[in-house]
């Protein structure tokens, strides 16, 4: 039980580096989706958008050197060889797409529809993100959770507190005249979220500017090389797990009449977060447990504890898939503040279950990092994003945002079951798959009962909580004592 108090220690302040930071940015949805800022929600679909690539980029920009440098640092005895080979590397890489990026930068807003303003500002974001995923990487691998968790909620923050201060107060103090005045800009709200983001990461940058200073520049080509070679297959897998998690969006704006477009995905993208709650448990979980599998792996019996890990995270996912379905109308309001963006609920259950099993399947994915067989991680991921594609380019027209959601939790379930099937073969695991069966029918079923049969009736819902957290409890009852214990 050792490994399971690291574990669960790391993950906890991990939890708070995702989770508050996330929590608090709660805050930009109901400001976006406000009257005073975005009502429309076609201006809110723009700025999905824009996002949406934003998450391609950032999986190129990173070409799976960050899984690389996990697999390395802890398998290599030069340590300080694997932090600046791959450190220099981004470094490379990294400058090289920026000055492209802006001397194409008319020809890329042409060919993607979006005003040359917004991609010069995204272009400045991304290579300042692209710079700290190695320090960051560092930090977890060095088991400096509290570091890291400071800097990411500072980080978010910052990006807050400026999303605040441009998109609410900028307006009323620039009449007052002086600096401020020569700040604000009319029409200026998508802008002013960009810059906001901007701002954020360059102290982001900033705060590890030490890890920069510290630095042993010295470059290993044949290192390099293995480490490409590792980490190819999960820049293809990065590529393809982008198209199932945002190229909707882009689709949507393809496929859909132009008139009709924008709206369809601001509504989609605003009921899509209160899917978060799964994702922020996801995430963070994945963020102790990445670390944890790799260093491990060598230790006695090692497979019997990731079995107890993932039955851990179903049935806490479990919880959390029933809990946000019942609640899902009492969060609606707070969270998507106009009433124009409600008619995408229907999603919600589809995407917090999609999510559920794209973190099942992160947990599952252990055998072919361990295992060095991350091309099995390209090739299972590759299956998600033509599920996505296929879907979505069969149904949006006829389903719209439906279509969409209904394609991620399809592309999602199959990444699951291709990667519990390739790894039962290649490096077996004694999962509990009766008690994890249980857990996901009846939270599932829990869950379509209260949000399509009994939705809005609360004491049906709490009931149905109640019962379920019950039989969790019980089925836990050992592990649970013995990790109070610790």
């Amino acid at each position: 039980m050792g490994g399971f108090k690291s574990l669960f220690k790391q993950t906890f302040i991990y939890g708070i580096a995702t989770v508050l930071p996330r929590m608090l940015s709660f805050l930009l949805v109901p400001l976006y989706t406000s009257e005073a800022v975005l009502a429309n929600p076609a201006e809110y679909g723009k700025v999905s958008i824009i996002f949406s690539y934003f998450v391609l980029f950032n999986v190129i920009l990173a070409y799976g050197m960050e899984t690389a440098f996990f697999r390395f640092f802890n398998k290599e005895d030069d340590k300080d060889k694997v932090v600046s080979t791959s450190t220099i590397s981004l470094i490379i890489s990294s400058l090289g797409f920026f000055a492209l990026a802006l001397v194409f930068q008319n020809q890329v807003a042409s060919f993607i529809d979006i005003d040359v303003k917004y991609i010069n500002i995204v272009i400045w974001i991304l290579l300042l993100d692209a710079l700290v995923i190695i320090p960051f990487a560092w930090l977890r691998a060095n088991e400096k959770p509290m570091r890291y968790a400071v800097i990411k909620i500072l980080n978010v923050l910052i990006n807050i507190g400026l999303n605040l201060f441009f998109l609410l107060a900028l307006k009323d103090l620039a009449q007052n005249g002086g600096v401020l005045e020569s700040i604000y800009r009319p029409n200026f709200e998508i802008s002013y979220i960009f810059i906001a983001n901007l701002v954020a990461s360059a102290v982001t940058v900033l705060l590890l500017s030490s890890f920069y200073a510290k630095l042993k520049y010295k470059f290993d080509k044949v290192l390099c090389k293995q480490m490409m070679r590792y980490a190819i297959p999960v820049l293809v897998a990065g590529i393809a797990f982008s198209i199932n998690e945002t190229f909707d969006r882009i689709l949507l704006k393809e496929l859909l009449p132009a008139d009709t477009a924008e709206s369809e995905i601001g509504m989609y993208s605003a009921c899509y977060k209160l899917a978060l709650f799964m994702t922020l448990f996801a995430t963070a979980y994945r963020l102790g447990i990445e670390p944890y599998f790799f260093s491990h792996a060598k230790t006695k019996n090692p497979q019997k504890n990731y079995a107890s890990i993932l039955e851990f995270f179903v049935a806490l996912g479990s919880l959390i898939l029933l809990a946000v379905v019942v609640f899902a109308d009492v969060l609606k309001p707070i969270i998507i503040r106009s009433e124009a963006y409600w008619e995408a609920m229907w999603i919600v259950p589809i995407i917090l279950l999609a999510n559920f099993c794209l973190g099942i399947y992160h947990n599952l994915s252990v055998w072919y990092k361990i295992t060095d067989r991350t091309k099995f991680g390209a090739y299972i991921s590759v299956a998600g994003a033509l599920l996505t594609l296929g879907i979505n380019f069969m149904f949006i027209e006829a389903y719209s945002y439906k279509a969409s959601a209904v394609a991620t939790l399809v592309a999602y379930a199959s990444m699951m079951l291709l990667s519990y099937y390739f790894g039962r073969k290649y490096y077996p695991i004694p999962y509990n798959l009766k008690k994890i069966g249980l857990y996901l029918v009846i939270s599932i079923g829990l869950s379509a009962l209260s949000f399509y049969q009994y939705r809005g009736e609360y004491l049906i819902g709490i009931a149905m909580l109640v019962v379920f957290l019950g039989l969790v409890i019980m089925l836990e009852k050992n592990q649970l004592n013995q990790v109070l214990k610790r």
